[in-house]
């Protein structure tokens, strides 16, 4: 079972291996990092992440919630492992969950995720029972390993989700993505679509609101020669509306010999007026990779 309290270890982590003094990528200002491990067999596999203060949730494409505190020494303590209480499949292999999206209304507690294989939408009392969930008929003929991988609710009380793969007729490098008008698993609530295009080569994995309204999306590409690199895109709230195309203004790369792995989570919060960009990466379990939490501050005019 995965659940209870366990053990976690985080290692610190330079931004440039080469250059350990170096702070600056793009718009980012590095303020430290992690490398998490743990010996927990289903431990890692992270694509989605939530700040509150100093309370950090992780959740893994198999459907497992790690939750843990760290201040400003990145120690993680009062940490706890558990599984969703429910979801699309009955197992916990990425293949019956791939939980790969989340996102919370701070007021009630209430918690969203998307689940990339079915394309559903649950929700659930915090981290405890499910309440609702839905398979929108909007996102019926996105590809099953490329459903809902980023998805926020706006302080407005909208949704917004985009798909991993998934692509408009006619828009070779665009992808589709939705607008909700409220929460996507109340069955009177519907959507219109808009694309989302991100750089040329990319797919995005996550997207996270601005202080301002503003749109934070982070993309991924994946090659034999660099396995993985990240653009971070800045996207303007009036650029996503019903049937529009909203493009990013790129405000950061990473790639070697910066920290680069499959960053998938990304999740923006505020310190003492200054904006904070928290990037997580998704190890797939694979050796050669890594789950890395990383923090930053975003400077932006």
């Amino acid at each position: 079972m995965f659940e209870g309290k366990r053990r976690m270890t985080a290692t610190p982590v330079p931004l440039d291996a080469s250059e350990p003094e170096r702070r600056r990528v793009g718009a980012l200002t590095y303020l430290g990092g992690v490398r998490l491990t743990s010996p927990q067999s289903a431990f890692g596999g992270f694509s989605s992440l939530q700040v509150l203060g100093d309370r950090f949730t992780l959740l893994s494409d198999g459907g497992h919630v790690v939750q843990f505190r760290m201040g400003a020494d990145f120690r993680p303590h009062d940490m706890h492992f558990r599984g969703l209480a429910a979801g699309p499949g009955t197992g916990w292999r990425k293949a019956d969950r791939d939980s790969e999206s989340q996102t919370s209304d701070p007021a009630t507690g209430r918690v969203w995720v998307g689940f990339e294989h079915s394309n559903a939408i649950w929700r659930y009392d915090g981290w405890g029972a499910a309440e609702a969930h839905a398979q929108p008929r909007i996102m019926d003929d996105w590809s099953a390993n490329g459903g809902p991988e980023s998805m926020v609710r706006l302080r407005n009380g909208r949704f917004l989700v985009i798909s991993e793969t998934t692509r408009p007729p006619g828009k070779e490098n665009g992808r589709v993505a939705v607008i909700f008008s409220g929460d996507p698993t109340d069955p009177k609530v519907r959507g219109a679509t808009f694309t989302y295009q991100p750089p040329e080569l990319y797919d995005p994995t996550d997207m996270a609101e601005l202080p301002d309204g503003r749109l934070l999306v982070i993309n991924r590409r994946v090659t034999i020669a660099d396995l993985f690199t990240a653009k971070l895109v800045v996207i303007d709230r009036a650029a996503v509306k019903p049937g529009a195309t909203a493009r990013g203004r790129e405000i950061a790369t990473f790639a070697a010999p910066l920290l680069h792995d499959n960053f998938e989570a990304l999740a923006v919060t505020q310190e003492n007026g200054a904006t904070i960009v928290w990037i997580a990466s998704d190890d797939n379990r694979e050796w050669f990779e890594q789950s890395l939490l990383l923090k930053f501050r975003l400077d932006l005019p």
